[in-house]
């Protein structure tokens, strides 16, 4: 009996040890099938190559602020590699600021992204493109947050069709020709796949991102 009772608590604690180490998935409050990417705490899963003094972390969200570096998530969700999702965030800018969000990206030690496309993070720094541009593809002139405010910012991946989203409201919605063509230096803004990257654009921008989600969607 006593063996047996050794056995049972064994498998509850061994139970409880693969389920912490698995990342963590939302079934209630952002609804089922949601996969935080960050901790709140650690830069875990996340890397970052020259300028990594950018991204510090606060309060539980990432702050952006420095030289242009960019930080890449490198974790084991998807082992990194998104094709079809729902990509969220929070994000917070402060006056003047320009940010930015990448998906289907690939890591680099330097320099801006070749691979994959930047969704803007800009309510009134003087780049004309705003929040929710698909940098230099499909942009938005219109200003819809206003800065030193949390708002939330997604972008969803569907086949060619890529739609983003402020607060739940589509405001940019692009389809990828079949036969796109691109100039040299925008080779790669092709749909694919590949990872997310945060951007931190100049040491006068100053971003915070928080609550960083994926949802995988099926091919």
């Amino acid at each position: 009996m006593k063996n047996f009772l050794l056995v049972c608590c064994l498998s509850v604690v061994l139970g409880a040890c693969s389920k912490s180490s698995a990342p963590k998935s939302s079934t209630s409050k952002e609804g089922k099938g949601w996969i935080s990417l960050f901790d709140g705490k650690t830069f875990d899963g996340w890397k970052v190559g020259k300028n990594a003094e950018s991204f510090k972390i606060e309060d539980g969200a990432i702050v952006v602020n420095g030289q242009v570096a960019h930080l890449f998530y490198v974790g084991p969700v998807q082992n990194h590699n998104f094709k079809n999702f729902q990509f969220k965030a929070k994000v917070m800018t402060l006056p003047g600021s320009n940010s930015g969000m990448y998906f289907h990206t690939q890591y680099q030690e330097e320099s801006w992204p070749k691979k994959g496309f930047e969704v803007q993070v800009n309510n009134s720094h003087t780049d004309w493109r705003r929040t929710a541009s698909l940098y230099a593809i499909q942009d938005v002139k219109e200003t819809y947050v206003k800065d030193n405010e949390w708002y939330t910012e997604e972008i969803m991946v569907q086949g060619k069709k890529v739609t983003i989203k402020i607060n739940d409201k589509v405001v940019n919605e692009y389809t990828e020709p079949d036969n796109v063509n691109l100039s040299n230096d925008m080779a790669e803004r092709r749909i694919g796949s590949g990872t997310f990257a945060l951007q931190a654009h100049d040491p006068k921008s100053k971003v915070y991102f928080k609550d960083i989600m994926v949802k995988v969607l099926p091919d």
